[in-house]
């Protein structure tokens, strides 16, 4: 057996121009530490106003306004030690450091829970009233009309401050959950169909291996992982548990008719919307991934297509590479239908320090966007030398470019809309790049990778993340009904999903059930199931962009800028989308259904 000589990096090995520009955030860790220490004292320009917030509207506003200067404050140093631990979570220091962070949030979060309290002493009427005296507070308006709704479902003073004191208790399921991924679990070095040893890695599983030409290497890395996962499956079920137990505790005491009811609320969506997508697409989608794993398994010339083996290349002899540099170049001639003012933003994104593509001891596996105020996005992301890591990585620009142009054009407190739209602006770019792609080749096996890679996209948000949406909708029934979930029982519902949806087309292992261990998202509420309503929408947009050209880019330019000014619905309306009807989503399946026909039919046209 070959041994590979080259392993992952330590975090120190790494090239400077592979990692993000942290300074941006803080010059030093130094004057993070100031900045940390300095929050409680920050904390005071509040709690000034205690027991007066709402006296007048002049007040109201200033309060209003040290609230927000505060926050401000605090993203700037939770960022800082949240990207630190998730570049490299195996180091002690980065640890030591988000512990403190998460310590001194708490303290200073049960300080300020007066604050919201307050504000639920307020009533339509005298926010009308305030509105008219006070023009400064019309940036408020939404936050004020927002509270109000949260109105039956607040405690006493005393009990919402007791709760916010034990924040940082409650968010102890995600912090356990990501230490034990990041710094904890390790797995068994795989070999490839030459007997050359390679790395693992949870991130190196779901960047590279799992999209591997070769069978051996995929059903390997599939191994590997699943080992490790059994091996853990009883503590994170444990802590799972807990996490599910404290939001099913919490809906009972803000009296919500369910846990689903609580989780939705901040959302601004209703429960038919929710229904919706994990109905519908779980129904009406099946058939067409059904009928694509059918081909892949013939094309392939596979006895099975096994779990593992639903994201290998359609055609493995044409796997295009990229490096990083020619990726980002085709990511922005791409994006220039976008215009200028977008452009010059992923420009930014790629030159100045924002996008941390390095591979490395305890850095956290998959992709995300951070996008603190007033300083800019930081994307995460291991780059893998793969044209779908262009993709993966327009996805996180797409974030980049939304918060960045929220944030220049909204106030704090206005910049996040919600989660229900937070995937839309991402899955965009894909589409635009996917189309870019098209556009780009009359060769016939490009234009059925570049299919291959739409359906990744539509496979992660429409199954992925759609299949993990349905698991939470169990898991939540089942816990309102006072059944234990055991490792055991959280398996054996993750993999009654997984074999719903994906019938007979593939062979399904028991150990895929494990695969509800690998997403954190199960700690974020009900975030899964949003990716299939932002890629729903992103649908509708890309083709609107298509047919109209500028008009639908300034629409969409719009929406983006709004941030969280508006509700969901109102927000996606000026898009020209309406999601509060299943006709958006019907069309989206029919978008995947057209996909899958044309790629049967390249093959048929041979």
């Amino acid at each position: 057996m070959t041994i590979q000589t080259n392993t992952r990096a330590k975090r120190q090995e790494v090239p400077a121009e592979q990692t993000w520009k942290l300074t941006d955030l803080f010059p030093t860790s130094e004057s993070w530490k100031l900045g940390i220490e300095s929050l409680e004292k920050e904390a005071e320009q509040v709690t000034a106003f205690k027991g007066k917030v709402t006296e007048t509207a002049t007040t109201l506003h200033r309060a209003l306004a040290a609230l927000e200067s505060y926050r401000e404050k605090v993203v700037r140093v939770a960022t800082y030690s949240n990207l630190k631990v998730n570049a490299d979570g195996s180091d002690p220091d980065n640890q030591r450091d988000a512990a403190l962070t998460g310590s001194v949030m708490a303290k200073t979060h049960a300080k300020l829970s007066f604050f919201y309290s307050e504000l639920l002493e307020l009533t339509s009427d005298k926010v009308q009233q305030f509105l008219a005296e006070e023009p400064k507070l019309k940036v408020y308006e939404k936050i004020l009309y927002d509270t109000l709704e949260d109105k039956p479902h607040t405690l006493t003073p005393e009990v919402e401050e007791t709760l916010a004191a034990l924040s940082e208790v409650h968010g102890a399921p995600h912090g356990i959950y990501q230490r034990a991924k990041t710094a904890d679990m390790q797995f068994e070095p795989i070999t490839n169909a030459e007997g050359v040893e390679l790395p693992m890695s949870e991130s190196l599983f779901e960047d590279r291996y799992e999209f591997s030409a070769d069978i051996t290497t995929r059903r390997n890395a599939y191994k590997s992982l699943t080992k490790t996962l059994d091996n853990y499956k009883n503590t994170f079920a444990a802590v799972y548990a807990t996490e599910v137990t404290k939001q099913v505790t919490m809906a009972k005491l803000r009296r919500y008719p369910s846990v689903t009811d609580m989780l939705l609320a901040p959302q601004q969506v209703t429960k038919e919307m929710y229904h919706n997508q994990l109905d519908i697409i779980g129904k009406e989608l099946a058939p067409h991934m059904q009928r694509y794993a059918k081909l892949k398994q013939e094309k392939l010339g596979l006895e099975e297509l096994h779990y593992c083996d639903l994201k290998a290349p359609l055609d493995p002899e044409f796997n295009p590479q990229t490096t990083y540099e020619e990726a980002t170049d085709i990511i922005l001639d791409a994006l220039s239908i976008m215009g200028p003012e977008y452009h010059e933003i992923m420009k930014k994104s790629i030159h100045k320090g924002w996008i941390d593509r390095a591979d490395n001891i305890g850095k956290a596996n998959g992709a995300f966007c951070s996008s603190p105020y007033g300083v800019h996005p930081y994307i995460l992301i291991t780059w893998t030398d793969t044209m779908r890591g262009a993709f993966v990585l327009a996805h996180e620009m797409g974030h980049a470019g939304h918060f960045y142009l929220a944030g220049q054009n909204q106030s704090l407190m206005n910049t996040r809309p919600s989660t229900y739209f937070i995937e839309a602006p991402s899955t965009l770019n894909e589409l635009l790049l996917a189309e870019h792609l098209m556009q780009a080749t009359e060769d016939v096996r490009m234009k059925r990778w570049v299919i291959t890679q739409l359906l990744g996209t539509y496979h992660h948000n429409f199954v992925t993340h759609l299949l993990e949406g349905e698991l939470q909708r169990r898991v939540y029934d089942l816990a309102e009904n006072g059944v234990p979930l055991t490792a055991d029982v959280l398996t054996e519902q993750k993999l009654a999903v997984i074999k719903n949806f994906w019938g007979d087309s593939i062979t399904i292992d028991d150990r895929v059930g494990l695969t509800w261990m690998r997403q954190q998202h199960y700690y974020m509420g009900l975030y899964p199931y949003t990716y299939s309503a932002g890629l729903t929408v992103s649908t509708a947009v890309a083709q609107m962009i298509k047919d109209e050209g500028r008009p639908a880019v300034n629409r969409w330019l719009d929406v983006l800028k709004a941030g969280g000014t508006k509700k969901p619905l109102d927000l996606i309306k000026l898009a020209g989308v309406d999601m509060s009807n299943p006709d958006a989503i019907k069309v989206a399946i029919d978008y995947v259904g057209s996909l899958v026909d044309e790629l049967v039919a390249s093959y048929e046209d041979e």
